[in-house]
């Protein structure tokens, strides 16, 4: 079994017609089909049952599938490394990134790595986690970072960051005491909707408590958000990073919740039978260094409940 072979088998598996995965590898139907059955004799298995619409993967075939697919991403990171040492890297990358995040670190990551790799071409895209989904399943996208989903996905997933949400007011306009997410419901809020991703992680935070999180105003743009927070008396809860610059001059504070730490945690998402290359792999961990070393900075200038005590 080679390594030929191993990329023939799972763009078989993952196609399920030899048609499509003789176009997916480019090269002619009966060269793939030769080499699967070459395989089989290898093996001393059948990998596969034809069926009038797809070829079906046996048992034997499903097991060949877990043990070479850790080989084709284990091949592509070292692609990646050793693309990293050489500085030669090129091609396309499609990525979408959660609203949250490219308004505060993106600008300058894409900066530094252009000038670092100036022979790839980079496609962004701003929205939503749910969107991001259906775009990478659908092909539309390469890779996206979004908040990581409750349900499987059928996608790979990367653990990217965990970062906390706080509670965010103007400055000059302090919150009287913040045990718990119970004391953030009573007060004048705008969040994003029930349709946004870090409104169903309060929700999921709030589960199991007597109150709820009604909102007056919904917003899902968190720049509309952190505007309107700056220049009232309303107040939102947010991750740090989102409204990162705002905090960092000052015209909007962070406050810890209590003892309910809520975090999000922000996942890399792409199809399993497309492994990210070499220049996606380096984009991701170049937005990987960026957001901790925002998070790290912001820790500081968070006001803990602690804090706030010894201040009173």
């Amino acid at each position: 079994m080679d390594l030929r072979q191993i990329n023939y088998f799972l763009a078989l598996y993952e196609e399920g017609s030899a048609t499509r995965a003789a176009q997916r590898m480019n090269v002619v139907q009966p060269a793939l089909s030769m080499q699967i059955a070459k395989l089989e004799r290898e093996l001393e298995q059948k990998l596969f049952e034809r069926t009038p619409k797809r070829m079906v993967p046996t048992a034997a075939g499903r097991t060949l599938h877990r043990l070479v697919t850790p080989i084709q991403r284990d091949l592509a990171a070292a692609m990646t490394h050793m693309a990293n040492l050489s500085g030669t890297v090129s091609g396309d990358v499609s990525i979408g990134v959660l609203s949250s995040v490219t308004r505060s670190v993106i600008p300058g990551v894409l900066m530094a790595y252009s000038a670092d790799y100036p022979d790839v071409r980079i496609s962004i895209a701003d929205g939503y986690s749910q969107t991001f989904i259906e775009w990478v399943n659908a092909g539309r996208l390469d890779v996206a970072v979004i908040n990581r989903p409750a349900r499987r996905l059928g996608l790979e997933m990367i653990p990217l960051l965990e970062e906390e949400m706080v509670l965010v007011g103007a400055r000059g306009n302090a919150p009287p005491k913040i045990r718990s997410l119970g004391d953030v419901a009573a007060l004048k809020l705008v969040l994003p909707s029930k349709r946004h991703g870090l409104r169903a992680e309060l929700e999921r935070h709030m589960a199991g408590l007597t109150v709820e999180l009604e909102p007056q105003l919904e917003i899902d743009s968190t720049d509309s958000i952190a505007d309107l927070v700056a220049r009232s008396d309303w107040f939102t809860v947010l991750p740090s990073i989102a409204v990162h610059r705002q905090l960092l001059d000052g015209s909007l504070v962070g406050y810890s919740i209590g003892r309910s730490r809520i975090t999000r945690h922000l996942v890399v998402i792409h199809q399993a039978r497309h492994p990210l290359g070499p220049a996606a792999m380096l984009l991701v961990e170049r937005l990987r260094e960026a957001l901790h070393e925002t998070r790290e900075a912001l820790e500081p200038i968070l006001i803990r409940s602690s804090d706030k005590k010894n201040k009173d």
